[in-house]
């Protein structure tokens, strides 16, 4: 097996938690018209028709704003806008109309297709279109008529979710119908939040043109906790679509979706790798831990034995059977990451005073990032609670990077007679020791 299948072999056996997961779980994406327009939104719709197919029940919200826009200069019109609202006349109804019944018509067509040397060659989709969203006007604001800009006002779950249960897939424009037969032209980023919200949608997924949520430094942030997603809306470091796909992620998570992504239709392939790899390819907004640090439980023995038997066989760890492992793991502290573990340390008192460190692991994808520091800070500071001001390490890799770390080397024989009766004299580890 050359270095490419191996690479495929090991994306693929990664990837089918994910597809496990993800299986009978319903995704609201939202489109933005700029995605429509960007020439790599046929392989969009490729992994879109690759979505279904691995069983997820989609709901697409599309957007159409600069489609809107070459609409309405086609028909030389131009239109006002206020609060960042398109202000609807009777006469830009009639524009936005025609733009949102191409571009709902572009999609359809696209995800009908079915060409042999096409990657959705024998797909069969299904798509349905609908009056699933009710709306009503937005109304006049600060002495401004929006005329026939609307509001969302009820999405017709039930319907909805009887499409889903039949695999089609929803594809929901943003325009809203009242019950007076009037249309309303509706931001899709609230047709795409609402829905989500309403039908308990398991993602919201916005597509857009920046790679994700960024920080002071320019940087992509690739997870948010509600409070810090929320921090940010009152920065400046995002342009507005951005900060507008946020808010609405926010809104979402507040209103029961536990997981919201921000994505970039500029990325090829963006939306299989933020679902199916673990650290994804834009923001992720969460209500749950995405990652974190705690204590083992009983459950986690697999998990471990997973991260350090690459490294036992290395011999830079020593052996430690399941059995073993299951009667010490209230001794282990790990690092959990959407289910995945992939840091450990473990710490053994010895009296009052003395304690080991041990099993120190990082998965190799995760190294270099600061996850062993993290360990070692936690279980220090955790000896220093138990009144323990002495801990040391037998170690035969890593001897500089506890060094680092302010660790001296010591003479085995001072270690506690119980741990040196247990010393293997073949690994022949040096002992290093710290004062806390």
């Amino acid at each position: 097996m050359n270095a490419a299948q191996q690479q495929y072999v090991n994306w693929f056996r990664n990837s089918s938690p994910y597809i496990h997961q993800h299986r009978g779980r319903t995704f609201v994406i939202s489109l933005g018209g700029e995605a429509v327009e960007h020439p790599g939104f046929a392989n969009l719709i490729h992994d879109i028709a690759l979505l279904n197919s691995l069983g997820v029940r989609l709901v697409l919200v599309h957007g159409a704003r600069p489609q809107i826009e070459t609409q309405l200069n086609a028909l030389g019109l131009k239109s006002e806008f206020s609060q960042g609202m398109r202000i609807t006349n009777d006469t830009i109804l009639a524009g936005v109309e025609q733009a949102v019944g191409q571009v709902r018509l572009n999609i359809e067509t696209k995800l009908s297709m079915g060409l042999i040397n096409t990657p959705m060659a024998g797909a069969a989709l299904r798509v349905v279109s609908g009056n699933f969203v009710t709306a009503r006007p937005y109304g006049i604001r600060n002495g401004i008529d929006f005329g026939h800009t609307g509001d969302v006002r009820r999405i017709d779950c039930e319907a909805i979710q009887q499409q889903l249960q039949l695999n089609n897939i929803v594809l929901l424009s943003p325009i809203g119908y009242s019950p007076t037969g009037e249309a309303f032209n509706c931001r899709a980023e609230d047709v795409a939040t609402i829905t989500a919200s309403e039908l308990k949608a398991d993602k919201l997924i916005f597509i857009m043109d920046a790679d994700g949520v960024k920080d002071a430094n320019n940087e992509i942030i690739h997870q948010l906790d509600l409070l810090q997603a929320e921090k940010l809306l009152t920065e400046k470091h995002n342009d507005e679509i951005t900060l507008l796909h946020l808010s609405s992620a926010v809104t979402a998570c507040k209103n029961g979706v536990s997981r919201s992504h921000l994505i970039s239709h500029n990325t090829d392939g963006a939306l299989l790798l933020e679902l199916y790899t673990r650290d994804g390819s834009g923001t992720l907004i969460t209500i749950e831990t995405y990652e974190g640090l705690r204590k083992a439980s009983i459950d986690d023995v697999g998990g471990i034995l997973e991260l350090i038997q690459p490294l036992e066989i290395e011999g830079i760890l020593a052996h430690r059977s399941r059995e073993q492992l299951e009667l010490e793991i209230e001794q282990f502290t790990v690092i959990e990451r959407d289910g995945m573990i992939i840091a450990c340390a473990a710490f053994y008192p010895y009296g009052e005073h003395c304690a080991e460190l041990a099993c120190v692991a990082v998965h190799s994808d995760y190294r270099n990032q600061g996850r062993a520091r993290e360990l070692l800070n936690h279980i220090e500071q955790q000896c220093k609670k138990l009144g323990i001001n002495k801990l040391f390490i037998l170690t035969t890799h890593t001897t500089h990077w506890f060094i680092e770390k302010g660790y001296q080397q010591e003479n085995i024989e001072n270690l506690p007679v119980e741990r040196r009766e247990l010393y293997n004299y073949q690994r022949n580890s040096k002992a290093f020791c710290k004062t806390l």
